[in-house]
C-alpha cells in the first residue's frame, strides 16, 4: 500500500521501511487515478529510490503515508492524481501536524503537482508538465536536482472542515456528481476510456446534466452574507472594485442562483479559467455567483472558459468569509471531489498556506 513501485507487487508492510534518500523528494500516487498504472509508477524507480514512492488505495493508506513523509523529513512532495489527490494528502498531513506537540514541530514540505488527474486545476496554475509521453517526470527530475524555477504560496480555503484551493455549489458540482454516477453506472468495460477525463465530463453534461436542467430550473433561492472578519468588494469585469465596500455581516446577495463558488486560484480543471480574479487581492477569495441560463452558458462557453464572459447574471466578489444558505439542497464539490449536497455552508480564507513548486518559467 505504501512505497510500492509496481501495482502488481505484493503489498509492503508499513513497518521497517528504509530511511528517506538524501534527495528528500517523495511521490504520492492515488492508485485510483486513471493515469496511475504499473508503467507510470515503475518508470519513477529509475528517477528516485523506490522507498520514496508511495501508493494510496484507501483513507488508511493516506493517513499512514502522511505520518511517514513527515517522519522522514521530505523537503518536497509530489501528488499524482488530480486536485482531489492534493487536497486529500494535504489535509491528512496537516492533521498529523495538528496532533503533534507545538515544539519541536515538523515543517510542512513544499508540494509539486503531477498532471495525472481528471481536471488538474492546480497543475494549470503552476505550469506542471503534461502527462503525455510521461513529460511529468521532468518536473520530478528538476525538483530532485534543485532546478525548479520558482515557488508560489497558496493561501487555502476552509470549506466544511477541509482545506482546499476551491469549492463550489450548484451546476458545477452537479456535473461532477453526475460524472461520478456516470462512471460507476455507464462508464465501464468498453466505455471506460470514453467516459473518463474531459470526454467523460462533456458526455455526462450533454446526456445527463443538461437534459435535467432543460426540464427543471437551475435557479435556487439563495442568501449570501459577508462574514464578520472584513469588508467584501464587488468587482467589475476588469476585477476592479465597484461601489462602496460591503460591511462585515451585510448581505452580498439575496435571490436566485445556479452557482455559488469560490477559489484561491484562477483555474478549475481542464484549464478552465473560472476565477480570473482569484489571486488579485491577497488574503481574499474570488467568490462567483451565477444566475445565467444553461443554454446561454453553453453558447458562450469559449469566452467563459477563458475567463472573458461577464453577463448580467454573473456576480464577482473578493471576500474573506461568506455564509451561504439555499432554499433547497445544492450539490457541493470540494477541490474537485463530489461531497453530496448542502443547504448551508461557510466559505472562509484559512490561515494556513502551502508552498507549491512553480514551473511556469520553464518552456515545456
Amino acid at each position: 500500500m505504501i512505497a510500492q513501485p509496481h501495482l502488481t507487487r505484493a503489498t509492503r508492510s508499513f513497518q521497517g521501511l528504509a530511511p528517506a534518500s538524501p534527495s528528500k523528494v517523495a511521490v504520492l500516487f492515488n492508485a485510483n487515478a486513471k493515469r496511475v498504472n504499473d508503467d507510470c509508477v515503475g518508470m519513477l524507480s529509475g528517477i528516485i529510490p523506490e522507498d520514496d514512492i508511495f501508493l494510496s488505495r484507501s483513507p488508511l493508506d493516506a493517513r499512514r503515508i502522511a505520518q511517514s513523509v513527515l517522519e522522514r523529513g521530505y523537503q518536497t512532495i509530489f501528488c499524482g492524481g488530480g486536485d482531489g489527490t492534493f487536497v486529500y494528502f494535504l489535509n491528512e498531513i496537516l492533521n498529523v501536524l495538528k496532533r503533534e506537540p507545538p515544539v519541536p514541530r515538523k515543517s510542512l514540505p513544499a508540494f509539486g503537482i503531477l498532471k495525472l488527474g481528471t481536471g488538474n486545476g492546480l497543475a494549470s496554475w503552476i505550469g506542471a508538465s503534461p502527462s503525455k509521453n510521461r513529460q511529468f517526470i521532468q518536473d520530478i527530475e528538476r525538483a530532485r536536482d534543485n532546478r525548479v524555477p520558482g515557488r508560489r504560496t497558496l493561501r487555502l480555503l476552509a470549506v466544511d472542515g477541509k482545506l482546499t484551493p476551491f469549492a463550489g455549489l450548484g451546476v458545477d458540482a452537479q456535473i461532477l456528481n453526475d460524472y461520478v454516477w456516470f462512471k460507476k453506472s455507464v462508464g465501464r468495460g468498453l466505455l471506460s476510456e470514453v467516459m473518463t477525463g474531459l470526454s467523460g465530463y462533456v458526455s455526462c453534461a450533454a446526456l445527463r446534466t443538461l437534459p435535467h436542467y432543460l426540464i427543471h430550473s437551475t435557479q435556487v433561492s439563495c442568501e449570501v452574507i459577508n462574514g464578520p472578519r472584513s469588508p467584501a468588494y464587488r468587482l467589475d469585469e476588469q476585477g476592479r472594485t465597484v461601489g462602496e465596500p460591503i460591511a462585515p455581516g451585510a448581505p452580498l446577495h439575496c435571490g436566485r442562483v445556479m452557482l455559488a463558488a469560490a477559489s484561491m486560484v484562477p483555474y478549475y480543471g481542464f484549464h478552465f479559467k473560472m476565477f480570473p480574479f482569484a489571486d488579485k487581492r491577497p488574503g481574499m477569495m474570488h467568490l462567483r455567483l451565477g444566475s445565467v441560463s444553461v443554454p446561454s452558458a453553453v453558447v458562450n462557453l469559449p469566452k467563459l472558459w477563458q475567463g472573458k464572459w461577464f453577463p448580467q447574471g454573473l456576480q464577482d466578489f473578493h471576500a474573506e468569509e461568506v455564509s451561504i444558505r439555499f432554499h433547497k439542497p445544492m450539490a457541493l464539490q470540494v477541490g474537485g471531489d463530489a461531497e453530496g449536497s448542502r443547504t448551508e455552508i461557510v466559505l472562509s480564507v484559512a490561515d494556513e498556506t502551502v508552498e507549491l513548486l512553480d514551473f511556469n518559467p520553464v518552456l515545456h
